[in-house]
């Protein structure tokens, strides 16, 4: 596997390999690797012919009283597993490399990255999209892959993607959950193990949200009240939001008529945990049958 930190090095790594004809895949990232991430590279791996791995923890996604400081940076072990996956080059630039000196270009957010994430941490989905546009200007991937537990900011570099032209598939992977449901994240590390065996209710509220849309209830103050019955079970669990949104421009639904995405973002002490669900109602899946 090819180490590089120069994004000089890595475009013209990736260039030239295009101009071969060779498909190049790429999995961002920000290190502190789990099976969550490896499923991405596994499932890049089977749509690529060259795999690139990103490792860069973003400064400017962070907001002041965020974790930038002691994010998990187990360098060693992520090159590991990148190894173990059949990897071709892991990129990891500097800060210096990626922000230089008179630095002052970003990249304004859409209006679909307003809400919930949005909301809750302001300078996050800006920081987003402008580290994703300078890694994929470095990179020059043809597709890239990202995971579904972060639904909306999937969906913001969907919007990024296609308004810019920027020619890159966007493939989303489903979420990877630990047994009890809790979905993969780099962040889990933080909990003590009394806060992980209550981290999964996050999970179990999205799903009894989903159960009342099965059971084939459209209203939407009786599949939010389902959610917060069940997380209000445990006092420690501090929820930011627990909504119902349209899968497609994550504005709040008034009622279910065909999909509806399960959006929550939760605190435990310190830690913040995020998740979704995205559910049928059920005259779509008989439709779909019929059809």
């Amino acid at each position: 596997m090819k180490i590089v930190h120069s994004p000089q090095v890595m475009t013209a790594w990736s260039l030239r390999l295009r101009r071969e004809g060779v498909t190049v895949g790429f999995v961002p990232t920000m290190g502190a690797l789990h099976d969550g991430h490896r499923a991405l590279i596994r499932a890049a791996r089977l749509q690529c012919d060259a795999l690139v791995v990103s490792i860069f923890v973003n400064p400017t996604q962070f907001g002041p009283t965020e974790d930038l400081a002691k994010y998990p940076r187990p360098l060693a072990n992520d090159r590991r597993l990148c190894r173990a996956e059949g990897v071709d080059l892991c990129f990891e630039p500097s800060v210096a490399a990626m922000y230089p000196e008179g630095f002052q270009t970003t990249v304004a957010v859409p209006a679909i990255a307003r809400r919930w994430e949005g909301a809750a941490r302001p300078q996050h989905f800006a920081g987003v999209a402008t580290v994703v546009t300078k890694l994929f200007g470095m990179v020059r991937p043809d597709i890239a892959l990202f995971g579904q537990k972060d639904y909306q900011q999937a969906a913001l570099i969907r919007r990024l993607v296609n308004d810019l032209n920027m020619g890159v598939a966007i493939i989303v992977h489903p979420t990877v959950r630990e047994k009890d449901g809790l979905a993969m994240s780099s962040r889990n590390v933080y909990l003590s193990p009394e806060q992980r065996t209550i981290a999964a209710t996050l999970y179990k509220s999205l799903q009894a949200g989903a159960e009342v849309i099965r059971k084939g209830t459209t209203d939407i103050q009786a599949i939010q009240l389902a959610m917060a019955t069940m997380i209000e079970q445990e006092p420690a669990v501090t929820v930011d939001y627990l909504v119902a949104c349209d899968p497609l421009t994550l504005d709040p639904l008034s009622s279910v008529t065909s999909r509806a995405l399960l959006l929550g973002a939760v605190r435990l002490g310190s830690v913040r945990l995020i998740d979704n669900l995205v559910v049928a109602a059920p005259r779509t899946r008989i439709s779909q049958r019929c059809g």
